[in-house]
């Protein structure tokens, strides 16, 4: 039976998990750094990877003690080594590769998004390559088709803002703290969200992509206005987003070769508005739709651990070298075109 580390440091979770095979979440341990942004109303990133190194190293000893597991007991060791916050994905790294060198257990590094790509299949034994991934969080909104491990095409991105990030800053507008997402999603229930117009960018246009900058700036002047309530502004936001999303998810498959199932993964995947309406997509095109449950939408180390025991479990699987560099930036998809507009996404 094979038992696997999971470490993720890539933003302002700090979280450790012992993941088995047998898709069984052993021990998992994660530390919000929610009071610590709130003042600033969005991550700051040498307070996140401060708060990291604090807190890292008692909490894989958590683990561990809670799973009764020795490291020497582990297959493998992985942690995030990118996307993300360079100050905290290093924290991760680092120790990652001192617990692998100590105990000459393998070392796995993750790519962040692989990891939310891969959790669905955590918490859904029956959820089979290949299948379309919609992964829209705080820093990214992407449609992929997923054909296996370590094999994605990109169909669209964000040309500018990532949703999660539109949610956090219509929190900050809206004086909602942070985070913003849960918190614009609570207020949207006491609103009516065809009370404020707001744009819908980019919605019917040919190619599939993302754009929320403008829809935040709408946000910004109906706040300034002083002509809609807060809560009307924040149903009305969500309903925009929502529509983007939908619209360019459905344009995306157009053009995606059949496949059985639709995903789900990130953190705005918690939004029950969204998944609601994803739920419906899926349905009128005859997909099966999947979901991680809420504890796996957010950033975690379980879905790190999992994505390394995908990876342990492909033929000629070779450990990473000691000596593996963090990214900021680590595309799924290196060969996706670049779009017009977006600079360079990960």
């Amino acid at each position: 039976m094979g038992w696997v580390l999971g470490i993720e440091s890539s933003c302002d979770e700090t979280a450790a998990a012992i993941v088995r095979d047998d898709r069984t979440i052993v021990a998992q341990r994660i530390a919000s750094q929610d009071a610590e942004h709130a003042p600033y109303g969005g991550v700051v990133p040498e307070i996140a990877a401060r708060a990291h190194a604090e807190r890292l190293a008692p909490m894989i000893g958590g683990v561990m003690e809670d799973a009764g597991l020795e490291l020497t007991d582990l297959d493998a060791i992985a942690a995030t080594a990118g996307p993300g916050l360079i100050g905290g994905v290093m924290v991760g790294l680092v120790s990652a590769k001192a617990l692998a060198m100590a105990s000459d257990v393998p070392l796995i590094a993750v790519n962040h998004l692989e990891g939310h790509a891969l959790s669905p299949r955590l918490a859904d034994a029956q959820l089979q390559f290949p299948y379309a991934l919609l992964l829209v969080s705080g820093g990214h909104c992407q449609i992929l088709r997923v054909d296996g491990v370590g094999q994605y095409r990109r169909l669209a991105t964000t040309i500018d803002d990532a949703l999660g990030e539109a949610f956090d800053k219509t929190a900050k507008i809206l004086g909602l703290g942070y985070p913003g997402g849960p918190a614009v999603e609570k207020l949207a229930l006491e609103g009516d969200p065809d009370a404020v117009p707001l744009p819908r960018p980019l919605v019917g246009s040919a190619e599939p992509h993302f754009s929320f900058a403008g829809l935040k700036s709408a946000v910004l002047r109906a706040h300034e206005s002083g002509a809609y309530r807060d809560a009307d502004i924040a149903a009305s936001f969500q309903q925009a987003a929502n529509a983007c999303l939908i619209d360019r998810l459905a344009r995306a498959l157009d053009r995606m070769e059949a496949v059985p199932a639709l995903v789900v993964a990130g953190g705005v995947a918690a939004n029950r508005t969204v998944r609601a309406s994803l739920e419906s997509l899926a349905a009128e095109r005859g997909m099966r739709f999947v979901a991680p449950p809420m504890t796996l939408c957010t950033d975690n180390a379980a879905m790190i651990a999992w994505a390394g025991i995908e990876r342990l479990q492909q033929p000629g699987f070779a450990a990473d070298p000691l000596e593996i560099s963090a990214r900021p930036r680590w595309p799924l998809d290196p060969e996706a075109e670049a779009v017009r507009g977006a600079g360079y996404k990960a």
